[in-house]
């Protein structure tokens, strides 16, 4: 039996001498390709971070809330049964004064950490929302890299570059 021939040779010898004489911006698609790619998975995970804390401090702030209506609740109470006291003509105990101002003072403290722990959930999403930016900036750069590559015109290159820089101006400022 006869083996059947494919002519694979000269189609090896063509993809060789492209690689070696051809367009050398081709070269340059592919790497800043990759660097764009390696920018988007690192500006994705800190985005993924800082909604994550944005979420958890958004979730304790709504606890410390709670807490604080909770301890509204009880000073409340206690008001009640001062002023039920006064209208049967006894006297509140010292220790309800007491226990009034000290409900009164959590309730301030725990007012000051829920507003903290909002204002941290509020500057976690302003950097989720930057870096979320940034990818998809980058994402668009190696995009427009790819149609560069595959139609062979540079403007498209260098419109990826712009998107490129844009992003990564978007992800350095965010982590400032």
């Amino acid at each position: 039996m006869d083996e059947i021939e494919v002519p694979t040779e000269h189609i090896h010898e063509e993809l060789h001498h492209a690689a070696k004489h051809g367009e050398r911006w081709l070269s340059w698609v592919a790497l800043s390709s990759a660097l764009l790619a390696a920018l988007a998975a690192a500006a994705a995970l800190l985005a993924g971070h800082h909604a994550n804390e944005a979420m958890i401090d958004r979730i304790q702030a709504a606890n410390q809330w709670s807490y604080y209506q909770a301890k509204s609740v009880k000073a409340n109470l206690l008001d009640t049964k001062r002023e039920l006291l006064v209208a049967l003509g006894r006297k509140a105990g010292a220790g309800d004064e007491a226990k009034a101002r000290e409900y009164e003072n959590d309730r301030e403290a725990i007012a000051k950490k829920a507003e903290g722990l909002e204002k941290s959930s509020e500057a976690h999403l302003d950097r989720h929302m930057g870096l979320a930016r940034s990818v998809t900036l980058f994402q668009i750069a190696i995009a427009v890299g790819a149609i560069a590559a595959l139609s062979s015109r540079k403007p498209f290159f260098w419109v990826s570059l712009v998107f490129g820089v844009v992003g990564l101006i978007s992800f350095i400022s965010s982590l400032l």
